[in-house]
């Protein structure tokens, strides 16, 4: 067993629902065993459980689950800051050049290392990952995050048309693709497997009807996918797909809606779209940095949660500017205020750990420190830069100090990222 002593901060429940659901413990101990939370709480009542464990004091820290990304690209983060004009003219400059180097397998594998390194030195512990449209881009990332035992969701981008020569496949290849990838991959260790259409645009009715179809044969994987991000791109879906009565009915109708199936985006979805994910138990990717990037919109994160879909947070690299988590929320905090709708920290929180779990599916295993969930959390440095402990010092209250953290915080903050209780990353 190993026990740790620090303040420790996770949600028990959404805090937009249960006044209930912060659990912060100023001086608390977090218990773990064989890679599970074994108990979590304030020292003093736990500590007649340690017996003879050793005690690590890491007083004046603060222990977080770790974080969930849910939508990512990791064929991107070579153009990550990449100058160039809206959504589909940045594919076209960039995105697709950078995409195609992945048919090299030696360049899929060592961008692969780095990503998931770079993951974890961010603190992010969980991510749904979008690769390219070659088959070994996502068998390089699995070997990753296999050997770290990281929780990680990942799948081969499906493009059969409206791409360059070179990104795109067919029904066929795509279909042995990822039947290939599922029986090797999905279930092993800690990995899943994702259906990945690229969006509406790259996709033909024959892909999508085929990705619809390996979805249902395999009832435990996941569907990603983007919806609505740009206005452009909404109006080239419209007319490819004359016969659907909306941007999401293209996918409904080839059976990708559903309890696994995340969207990222929805910038410019409105109340009905919002009611038909949630009837779907369907989940949002919130992807601030991106979305301010690439000019796409302000997400109207209210009026999803007013509707009930799950809501989950995504960096978004590489349109997204950053692999911190902790400044994706800041990003989502001023993406509220152009709205006129403040988002609160304690929320900004869920929306990072639980609320990210559950839009996964996984708010059973993973999301925070219950006991019997997995242990994977985050030791962080609250005075790892001068302004933050400077910041933090002079305010009392948890939530302020929470805010300040979201806005002033990144990678430097994450001293240390554990992995089903095995120590992954320290600064």
């Amino acid at each position: 067993m190993q026990a740790y002593r620090a303040s420790i901060l996770h949600l028990l429940e959404d805090p937009t629902k249960s006044a209930a659901a912060v659990a912060f413990h100023a001086d608390g101990l977090l218990l773990v065993e064989d890679g599970h939370v074994v108990a979590c709480g304030d020292y003093a009542g736990l500590s007649e459980l340690v017996g003879e464990t050793p005690v690590e004091d890491l007083s004046g820290k603060l222990i977080t689950p770790g974080f969930i990304d849910t939508h990512i690209h990791f064929p991107q983060v070579d153009i990550i800051a990449a100058h160039g004009a809206q959504l589909l003219d940045w594919l076209e400059q960039h995105t697709f050049p950078a995409e195609a180097a992945f048919a090299d397998p030696g360049h899929a594998a060592e961008a692969a290392r780095f990503f998931v390194d770079e993951l974890l030195r961010n603190g992010t512990t969980t991510a749904l990952v979008f690769g390219s449209v070659h088959k070994g881009s996502v068998e390089a990332l699995f070997r990753e995050a296999l050997a770290r035992d990281m929780r990680l969701i990942a799948g081969k981008a499906l493009m059969d048309r409206n791409a360059p020569e070179g990104l795109t496949d067919t029904v066929e290849t795509s279909r042995a693709d990822m039947e290939s990838l599922i029986a090797d991959w999905h279930g092993k260790g800690r990995l899943g497997y994702a259906v990945t259409p690229r969006f509406a645009i790259s996709c033909s009715d024959d892909q999508l009807t085929m990705a619809g179809e390996v979805l249902a044969a395999h009832p435990g994987v996941w569907m990603q996918t983007h919806l609505a991000e740009n206005p452009r791109e909404i109006a080239e879906t419209a007319a490819l797909f004359p016969d659907a009565a909306d941007y999401l009915d293209v996918y409904d109708r080839h059976g990708l809606v559903g309890p696994r199936s995340v969207f990222a985006h929805c910038v410019h979805l409105r109340g009905e779209a919002f009611g038909r994910l949630a009837a779907a138990g369907s989940a949002i990717a919130f992807c601030p940095t991106s979305n301010l990037f690439l000019g796409s919109g302000l997400f109207p994160l209210d009026e999803a949660c007013a509707h009930g879909v799950k809501v989950g947070i995504g960096t978004d690299v590489g349109a997204g500017t950053t692999f911190s988590i902790l400044h994706t929320l800041g990003e989502a905090y001023k993406v509220g205020q152009l709205r006129g709708t403040a988002l609160d920290p304690f929320h900004a929180l869920y929306l990072a750990t639980l609320g990210g779990a559950r839009a996964l599916d996984l708010g059973d295993k993973i999301g925070n420190l219950a006991p019997g969930k997995e242990a994977d959390f985050l030791v962080l440095d609250l005075a790892a830069t001068p302004l933050l402990a400077r910041r933090l010092s002079g305010d009392r209250s948890l939530e302020n100090r929470l805010f300040a953290l979201t806005v002033l915080a990144d990678d430097r903050v994450v001293e240390r990222t554990y992995l089903a209780g095995v120590l992954r990353h320290t600064r």
